[in-house]
């Protein structure tokens, strides 16, 4: 059963500017099935449409062509939004509150039920390591303790579809290691897992397949027993596969 269904979708962005129309194509006749229980990475330069297909599955965007459809229903649908958690590459938080009190708030939006909220946001800031700093004002965090707290109120309402747009963004390597175990964790509990990254040796470690974006365009999906155990195979598929488009060449040592 599909968590997420691209059909023949494509984005086009239009800016008017003195009276002159330009386009630019955010993603292109994209075809894609995720099922459900599923990791799954996109991979991508930065451009190539990883944000443009998220900002369509949470209805922050709507499609110039074609269907996009989360947990068998059309985007964006209010219902089932509800059973989605999402963490955007920047973390967007009121810094005048403490980390406690920001997962209170999404607690409360999410609909948590009150008897259950303080229980639900002690355990999920446990779980992303933020139980010493939990009356701290997010004013005085870190950019990795931010990035935590963005994790923590995709988590706090136990969605069953995690949508992470460059979770890893802004972390140390050894908090890198920790969201890593937290996906596999997701993983385990049934959850369907979609995250963008450029990071290669992240999305190898995690995903059970992988989906290159280049210029909007789906240009390869690999299954996890492509690149297991083989030196360097997604990085040389990725490589390939891939072509910039912000006009910068190669590093020539020559």
């Amino acid at each position: 059963m599909s968590a997420i269904q691209f059909q023949r979708v494509s984005k086009i962005y239009r800016r008017s500017h003195l009276g002159r129309t330009t386009e630019t194509a955010g993603l292109i006749e994209l075809d894609l099935d995720i099922s459900r229980g599923e990791v799954f990475g996109l991979l991508g330069l930065n451009g190539s449409g990883k944000t443009t297909a998220i900002k369509l599955l949470m209805g922050l965007h709507l499609p110039t062509k074609g269907e996009v459809e989360t947990l068998g229903r059309r985007a964006p649908n209010i219902e089932v939004l509800a059973r989605i958690g999402y963490t955007p590459e920047a973390a967007y938080l009121n810094k005048t509150l403490t980390g406690r009190e920001s997962l209170r708030l999404f607690a409360a939006l999410s609909g948590i039920p009150r008897a259950e909220r303080e229980k639900r946001v002690s355990d999920i800031l446990r779980k992303v390591g933020l139980d010493k700093a939990l009356d701290v004002r997010l004013a005085d965090y870190s950019k990795g303790m931010l990035q935590r707290t963005s994790l923590a109120q995709a988590l706090v309402h136990d969605p069953e579809l995690i949508i992470l747009d460059e979770p890893v963004t802004g972390l140390d390597p050894l908090a890198i290691k920790e969201v890593r175990a937290l996906i596999l964790w997701l993983k385990s509990k049934g959850k369907t897992v979609l995250f963008s990254s450029h990071d290669i040796s992240e999305v190898e470690r995690v995903c059970d397949r992988i989906g290159i974006l280049s210029g909007g365009r789906l240009v390869k999906v690999m299954r996890q027993d492509e690149w297991r155990g083989k030196a360097d195979a997604l990085e040389t598929a990725f490589a390939a596969a891939v072509a910039r488009t912000d006009g910068v060449g190669p590093i020539r040592m020559e």
